[in-house]
């Protein structure tokens, strides 16, 4: 398992067991704060009673939903981080609010605890979602670096010549005759669409088309090509 693999994998731990602490806190403080809610004016419906807690908790389930999509593009979401602020600090406070006057300490401090724990335990995660974004993975063997390759400079070393001496005249040899071209036969088919190609040219350019343009056009052999050159001439 390399380095990047093993950190991935503590993060999705960690982040199943937030889940599983978020979870229960949610489900402890929810249940509190439909008993605050239960004796502060909402007794006469029990669906109103279990209906007002989610006005503050979805404040939190919005806004770490959306530090979480931010944190896999590596950006900060300041109204994430708001949202998810204002609905732990409004729910730690209704929760200690929710233990009433002269309670022991630590019915304030089991009323904190939930959604206090979970506010913490999501803010680490996002910070180590941030890092690994943030940190490219390196496990891999580093790429050789290609060797710089520099000209090198061919020296000519002198090299001496020995003079010799000028041959007597000869009398310079006749190059021998040229033998004689023989014009292979031009289809008329051919003919005709290279003489279609020849106008063609000559209306673009002005200019008449000349035999190596021609065999290229047609895909012919360059004696067939100067055949059907001569003949369009």
């Amino acid at each position: 398992m390399t380095k990047q693999e093993a950190e991935r994998t503590a993060i999705l731990t960690a982040g199943v067991v937030i889940l599983a602490l978020t979870a229960v806190a949610f489900w402890l403080s929810y249940a509190h704060l439909a008993d605050v809610a239960k004796t502060n004016g909402l007794a006469a419906s029990n669906a109103r009673t279990w209906a007002w807690p989610a006005t503050l908790d979805l404040f939190i389930v919005a806004g770490e939903v959306l530090m979480f999509r931010a944190a896999l593009r590596g950006v900060t979401d300041w109204w994430a981080i708001g949202l998810t602020v204002a609905g732990s600090l409004g729910s730690i406070g209704l929760n200690v609010a929710g233990v009433g006057a002269g309670a022991p300490r630590l019915h304030y401090v089991v009323a904190a605890v939930p959604p206090s724990a979970a506010l913490l335990a999501f803010g680490a995660l996002m910070r180590q979602v941030h890092n690994l974004v943030a940190t490219p993975a390196n496990d891999g063997p580093a790429p050789l670096a290609e060797p710089e390759t520099e000209p090198t400079a061919v020296e000519v070393a002198d090299i001496e010549v020995e003079r010799v001496p000028d041959p007597a005249p000869t009398v310079p040899e006749l190059p021998p005759a040229p033998l004689p071209v023989t014009v292979s036969p031009v289809p008329p088919a051919l003919l005709d669409h290279a003489r279609k190609i020849a106008d063609t040219h000559h209306t673009a350019t002005g200019k008449e088309i000349d035999p190596a343009t021609l065999r290229a056009r047609l895909g012919v052999p360059p004696q067939l090509a100067d055949a059907i050159a001569a003949q369009l001439a």
